[in-house]
């Protein structure tokens, strides 16, 4: 057994000063479990924030898991931080704290800074280290072109479980080194500018998909350990692939191992079950108006953005985190102190999070998943802005799968689904999700929501994925909709890879790899994706036919879109088509081209724009329409 454990810090007063102000962004640094040397000698630090606690010890395999042999000594200064050295361990050690409480309970609790963790269901923590050796420099110093909101942001949206399994063993798990291996290229050939991965912290139950966390400091050992995800991330930034982890700073479990009255007491979450407890998710929410608790956050944030290189945070359930009545009914929330039903208090750390990120890590996105009409959600904070770089557009989502839902006999009377989004786009910085939300609990795949034969049901998708690609705003398609899967999205089992050797499969891939390259070869799609003056409608009162015509443009007006869409299973012959320049124009892409599994209706390559006044524009062209189909043009250049 180790020696007795030894008194030693790696808190100065001033990093206790910030951490009880709320401003210890890097606790990571000082927290948790450390390996280091004491006076020539090596062993493990340990630190752990338990003010409530009457005693703290560390226990694990090296003593046998005796609470009373290795207790840690609580600092002078009333900051509620337990920490001492034990001789001899090191990176590797299996260990918890074991916490009497001044509840009189007797605890057995992860750390909540540990950086890696057994497999689940077990549930101790491991001392062991992030340290790697980084080879992504380039990618690093260039990210900020990549990044930035006036460039192609095109993700592809996956759960590192479940995108694919081992071939010859399905329920086992590829590990992150061999998830690399296959996704690399595979984001290469579809042409993606960053990949998203769902919650990879720690989490004990693997079906919550990752969303009910318990090591906020530890990526989940279910795939290897905190070096094999890094190698991971490492080679998507080697070729140019950027990395964007799902966050959740809104709810924890109650898991016994987990923060939940961590020291005996409601440490992380809030005494108040008004505030503290989630009705939909039987899950707790953080006290973001104690100090502590936003250094725990904002250092977790800075801890995935500084030692993992990520490039950016979609931050998971904002709406739930901004509104105290969040799905509560009447009597079950208290108003604020204003009167209203804004948790001022989260809204205070959200505009906190996204200014200390943008402040230090200033080329890297924070991306909300906020579903309401709350104002400013991706504005400056100096703008009465929450900060968030962009916002998922779920209005869009939903209106635009309603409408495609619909049999084409039908979209006469739904045609304003389609235009309505356009109205508030540039109120925030949209993304476009197409998002994982839409492919499970009954819900149907993207291709089954579709209506009609087999065939309208891939030119119906393949519309879908046009319209969205050439619309204002960044671009989010959940893992499996690119090859239109058929069944639901199933957390225990690979995608359904088998449906490639079938033609409509590999043809609705080979278009979304297709619109990709498309996205970032033309400016004119991305370059002002969150102003109106990059897009505006050239025809959008057609419901009798179905018909859709936009223009999207860039900084420079000579490199003009135009975008038509015929949303029947109807060929509209002899169509005039208004287009705001003169000149011959190139068809860019037709999603109904035989390349893709279409019916291969013939389109002209290239027609003259003749001085015909049509759709408010002052000159037009004459085109065929194929059916169920999207059309891109652009000015043929001298």
């Amino acid at each position: 057994m180790p020696d007795a454990v030894v008194s030693h810090t790696l808190l100065s007063e001033f990093d206790v000063f910030l951490f009880r102000a709320g401003r210890h962004y890097k606790l990571y640094e000082k927290l948790g479990s450390k390996e280091i040397t004491v006076d020539g000698v090596p062993g493990v630090y340990f630190a752990v924030w338990a003010p409530n606690a009457l005693e703290v010890s560390v226990i694990g395999d090296f003593n046998g898991w005796n609470p009373y042999s290795h207790k840690l000594q609580v600092r002078w200064d009333s900051s509620g931080i337990w920490e001492g050295f034990i001789p001899t361990l090191k990176n590797g050690e299996v260990y918890k704290y074991h916490i009497h409480s001044n509840t009189g309970e007797h605890l057995e609790k992860a750390d909540p800074f540990a950086l890696h963790a057994e497999v689940p269901p077990k549930t101790a923590s491991i001392v062991s280290t992030t340290w790697y050796d980084w080879e992504d420099s380039e990618w690093m110093y260039n990210r900020r072109e990549r990044n930035a909101l006036d460039r192609p942001f095109s993700v592809y949206e996956m759960h590192l479980g479940s995108w694919m399994r081992d071939p010859k063993s399905p329920e086992k798990f590829l590990s992150y080194r061999e998830i690399a291996e296959r996704l690399v290229p595979y984001l290469l050939e579809m042409n993606y500018t960053h990949v998203e991965f769902m919650p990879v912290m720690e989490h004990p139950y693997y079906p919550s998909w990752g969303y009910q966390i318990t090591g906020y400091f530890a990526a989940t050992s279910r795939y290897g350990g905190p070096q094999d995800l890094m190698f991971l991330i490492e080679e998507l930034h080697k070729h140019n692939i950027g990395v964007i982890l799902d966050w959740v700073p809104s709810h924890f479990p109650g898991d016994s191992h987990g923060l939940y009255k961590f020291d005996g007491t409601h440490l992380f979450e809030h005494a108040d079950p008004k505030k503290g407890f989630h009705p939909d998710w039987q899950s707790y929410i953080f006290n973001y108006g104690r100090n502590e608790i936003r250094s725990f956050l904002i250092s977790n944030a800075f801890f995935w953005l500084d030692r993992y290189h990520i490039d950016g945070l979609r931050v998971d359930a904002v709406a739930s985190m901004l509104y105290l009545d969040y799905s509560r009914k009447e009597g079950e929330w208290d108003p604020n102190e204003l009167g209203g039903n804004e948790n001022l208090e989260a809204v205070s750390f959200l505009k906190e999070l996204n200014e200390a990120v943008s402040k230090y890590f200033p080329h890297v996105q924070t991306i909300a998943e906020e579903s309401t009409s709350w104002p400013g959600v991706s504005r400056a904070t100096f703008d009465n802005g929450l900060g968030f770089g962009m916002k998922w557009m779920m209005g869009w989502m939903h209106d635009t799968l309603s409408y495609f839902k619909e049999d084409p006999i039908n979209r006469a009377h739904h045609h304003d689904k389609l235009t309505f989004s356009a109205v508030y786009a540039y109120t925030e910085n949209f993304m476009l999700p197409l998002s994982h939300d839409e492919v499970v609990y009954g819900k149907q795949s993207l291709i089954y929501k579709m209506p009609g034969d087999e065939w309208q049901k891939f030119a119906n998708l393949r519309a879908l994925y046009l319209f969205m690609y050439t619309f204002s705003g960044t671009k989010l398609l959940f893992m499996g909709g690119e090859f239109g899967q058929t069944s639901e999205w199933n957390v225990n089992q690979s995608l359904d890879w088998h449906l490639l050797q079938f033609k409509p499969h590999l043809s609705i891939k080979k278009f979304v790899s297709k619109m990709n390259e498309l996205y970032q070869a033309y400016p004119a799609l991305y370059e002002k994706a969150f102003s109106p003056e990059g897009f505006f409608w050239i025809e959008l009162e057609d419901r009798a036919n179905s018909v859709f015509a936009y223009c999207r443009r860039g900084h420079d007006l000579e490199n003009d879109l135009v975008v038509v869409l015929n949303l029947t299973p109807i060929v509209r012959r002899n169509f005039r088509l208004g287009v705001p320049h003169p000149g011959e124009w190139e068809l860019l892409l037709n999603s109904d081209d035989q390349t893709y599994n279409g019916c291969g209706i013939a389109v002209k390559k290239s027609v003259n724009a003749d001085p015909v006044f049509w759709m408010n524009q002052k000159q037009s062209i004459s085109l065929d329409l194929p059916p169920l189909a999207g059309l891109i043009f652009k000015r043929k250049m001298k």
